[in-house]
């Protein structure tokens, strides 16, 4: 049974600093180090020919200057897209990195990390493989193990299967009310779940079942603080100048 990684903190950067740099970029996460956060959380999708690349969306309109599926289009296609300029002009000329460029970034920075694995629709099994292996092959000895995560169910058991000693940890949004099984069947040692669907019963509940819960999008200090008192073990924040371990 692996063990849940005693290294995270109570603060994880939410795809870096997303509050105060564009998203799942190295200037967000170097963002996210100089405001304190020692961790930070990032997504990692699949470009049409296969290179794992730092993004949230399905689609490229969002958060760069492309438009259509993610998976549509090879990484020259999309290391060409401006990915910056939407959050701010002085952000502009950044670029959507690549998952190995972002491991050398948490090496340089010191920073840990989770990793979320976010398929495109129909693409979990080839993204959890491709994930697994970069993170076996590359990730940073300086730097603690990373958390894996997702809310694909197939990607989860990937995981599972090749690197049965890396920390995973189940997504939620609304938590199921079958989450114990398919956390014990995915070998799962952590539950990440919704802020806006917590309550103090469920992290007791989440709490008696031996495991560490961490919940996301918290941007209030107060309810950071709410959500310690009941126990909860991290917040991912997009904020980590405002709340602080």
């Amino acid at each position: 049974m692996t063990r849940s990684n005693p290294d995270v903190p109570f603060v994880i950067g939410h795809r870096g600093a997303a509050g105060l740099a564009p998203e799942n970029t190295l200037v967000s996460l170097r963002r996210a180090r100089r405001e304190g956060a020692t961790w930070v959380e990032f997504d990692v999708k699949l470009s049409r020919d296969g290179v794992a690349i730092l993004f949230h969306d399905d689609t490229l309109q969002r958060t760069s200057s492309g438009n259509g599926p993610v998976g549509g289009f090879d990484f020259d296609r999309i290391r060409k897209l401006e990915a910056g300029a939407w959050f701010g002009a002085s952000f502009a000329g950044t670029r959507i990195p690549t998952f190995p460029e972002a491991m050398q970034m948490l090496a340089t920075e010191g920073i840990g990390a989770n990793v979320e694995i976010k398929p495109n629709p129909g693409d979990a099994q080839k993204t959890a493989e491709i994930t697994c292996r970069l993170i076996s092959e590359a990730w940073p000895d300086s730097v603690p193990g990373p958390v894996i995560s997702s809310f694909d169910a197939e990607a989860m058991a990937v995981a599972r299967d090749m690197l049965p000693g890396i920390e995973r940890a189940m997504l939620f949004g609304r938590l199921p009310n079958d989450w114990k099984r398919l956390v014990e069947e995915l070998d799962c040692t952590a539950v990440h779940a919704s802020n806006r669907h917590v309550n103090e019963m469920m992290v007791q509940e989440i709490r008696r079942a031996g495991l560490p819960l961490r919940i996301y999008t918290v941007n209030d200090p107060a309810r950071a603080e709410t959500l310690r008192g009941w126990g909860v073990s991290s917040v991912f924040t997009d904020r980590p100048d405002l709340i602080k371990d």
